[in-house]
């Protein structure tokens, strides 16, 4: 029985281990990560307190609700609080008592403080769990990288299509064009906007995205060249089939190969992207937790060891992982290896 495309190479995916292992292990560590507030957080799964059940994840309660003198949200690591639960009650927490927010108050060390059975990898120079810190800010980094790679994606995609499809005056002038735009300074233009405008993901995401689309919009723009007077394209333009339904239906699934090959690649350059801003200090605002925001405060805490050798471990064995599924996905849609 013939094989469909389709399976076929993800059987050749499959037979690149080291690509196939890293997929999967990137896969489990990025559903751990997306939740993130059921692994680690200082609100606790239920409380169970005086015959009632509550669910602290997904509703505010007051102090009164357990016994405490004010009307504020319910601190739960509280040493009152927490007894008066015990008391009356159960309370189960999270593997990590610790949101990326949460501050460590009852340590008798300096912060930054060295990791503790409390702390598993210590805490920053505010008090905060690093370990915490950094699964969200994993997650934040690979949220913004695919956020950042599909956009880029899509709009390279049309760019070069259209270069590419109708040629020309077109081309012509399209090219211009991203010769003059991909000389902006974009790290300038980064600058000047975050003094403008409040820093957030949403800002440095459209920034980005204005210039991330231009290295693959060559690469479809060539497959298009190519493949633009074929006979079967110029069959299809004499029925009278419009230029969209050719450019985005004929010729773009045949011109796909750089653009998947591609795709882990630029995802670990959009990562990258944003440790180097949040490093900068020109990332997303504080307290919002990022990869680069820990390894600036490594740099400024060069005795505080764990900050920067537990986000260097997470960071370049991301990349690593995405390097990996990278290099089997260009093997895998190599025509030249069977």
């Amino acid at each position: 029985m013939k094989q469909s495309p389709t399976r076929r190479r993800w059987r050749k995916f499959k037979a690149r281990k080291r690509g196939y292992y890293s997929l999967l292990i990137f896969s489990l560590i990025f559903i751990i990560s997306l939740g993130a507030e059921l692994v680690s957080n200082d609100k606790p799964y239920f409380v169970y307190y005086r015959g009632d059940l509550y669910f602290p994840m997904l509703q505010v309660y007051p102090e009164t609700t357990f016994g405490g003198d004010f009307a504020t949200e319910t601190d739960y690591r509280d040493p009152y609080i927490l007894e008066k639960i015990n008391q009356n009650g159960m309370i189960l927490f999270p593997p990590n008592p610790h949101s990326y927010a949460s501050i460590n108050l009852d340590l008798d060390v300096p912060f930054p403080s060295p990791p503790t059975m409390v702390n598993l990898l210590g805490t920053d120079d505010r008090g905060r769990d690093v370990l915490a810190r950094l699964l969200y800010g994993f997650r934040l980094s690979i949220l913004f990288g695919l956020a950042l790679t599909i956009i880029g994606t899509g709009l390279g995609i049309i760019a070069g299509a259209v270069q590419g499809y109708l040629g020309g005056r077109t081309d012509l002038i399209f090219q211009r064009f991203i010769e003059i735009w991909g000389a902006m300074p974009e790290l300038y233009l980064l600058i000047i906007f975050s003094s403008i405008f409040k820093p957030s993901v949403t800002l440095l995401l459209i920034l980005l995205s204005m210039f991330g689309w231009m290295g693959l919009s060559d690469y479809v723009r060539a497959e298009f060249l190519k493949s633009r007077n074929l006979d079967y394209v110029v069959a299809a333009r004499a029925l009278g089939v419009g230029n969209i339904k050719i450019m985005f239906r004929h010729l773009l699934p045949n011109g796909m190969t750089p653009v998947i090959t591609f795709l882990p690649f630029r995802m670990s350059g959009a990562i990258l992207a944003l440790t180097s801003l949040d490093f900068l200090g020109l990332g997303v605002p504080p307290p919002t937790p990022s990869l680069g925001e820990l390894l600036a405060q490594g740099k400024s805490n060069i005795d505080a060891w764990w900050l920067s050798l537990s986000t260097f471990i997470v960071l370049v064995g991301t990349l690593i992982l995405l390097i990996f599924i990278g290099e089997a996905l260009r093997e895998t849609f190599d025509p030249r290896k069977r």
